[in-house]
């Protein structure tokens, strides 16, 4: 979902969509693609074994509701998939905040972070790579 950051610049004469975009109660017509923008993981965890890896989405909201039902929504919702290290099963995200893993093996790893639809079709996705240290 596109939004602009409050402390950007003042919000004095802008109105409440400038600043925090469309509302979700009204449907959006032409709706623009959905994007996944995904971070390398945060180095200051990383050095402690800890991957914490920020995402963040356009043109979609992330919220834990699912089923065809949910596919006529408008602005659209999703979800994440995350897989570690090419594994045959991933995890479902729904909350839009920080993916944490802990736990992980020292030596090299991959993230991948998928974008899917309430019907976990894969809209988008991007992967990351990084080094746990031993």
């Amino acid at each position: 979902m596109s939004h602009v950051d409050p402390c950007d610049e003042p919000a004095v004469g802008r109105s409440a969509k400038e600043v925090i975009g469309p509302s979700p109660l009204l449907a959006i017509d032409d709706e623009p693609s959905p994007r996944l923008i995904v971070d390398a993981p945060m180095p200051r965890p990383l050095a402690l074994g800890k991957v914490f890896i920020q995402y963040r989405t356009e043109n979609i909201r992330i919220v834990s509701v699912f089923g065809k039902g949910a596919m006529d929504v408008s602005p659209r919702i999703g979800h994440v998939h995350v897989t570690v290290d090419d594994l045959p099963w991933h995890f479902i995200d729904a909350s839009g905040e920080t993916v944490v893993l802990v736990g992980l093996r020292a030596g090299p790893h991959t993230v991948k972070i998928e974008l899917a639809n309430p019907v976990h079709q894969v809209i988008a996705s991007e992967s990351v790579h990084f080094v746990v240290p031993g």
